[in-house]
């Protein structure tokens, strides 16, 4: 069940066009339309800002630096304490 309210105002015309795209999806309401595509485009920009596709050449350089990297220096150890400190992922 929710519990977060969120009040907006729109224009009249973005609003008619809204409900009539709630209708033809066959959604209960302007509100379930509008949460569903909340949802759908916040889930898009997190993942668009928290992933990372490179090639599979970059990949296969990148993992074998990984595999043949040396003890981490302290430039490194710090950057994962900053990293760690705020919650970056």
């Amino acid at each position: 069940m929710a519990t977060a309210r969120l009040d907006v105002r729109l224009d009249l015309k973005i609003k008619e066009k809204a409900k009539k795209a709630s209708a033809l999806l066959g959604m209960r309401s302007l509100t379930e339309y509008v949460v569903h595509l909340m949802d759908k485009d916040a889930s898009r920009v997190i993942a668009q800002h928290e992933t990372i596709t490179v090639s599979d050449d970059v990949f296969d350089r990148f993992r074998h630096a990984c595999e043949n990297a040396k003890q981490p220096n302290k430039a490194l150890r710090e950057a994962l304490t900053l990293t760690r400190t705020q919650n970056i992922k």
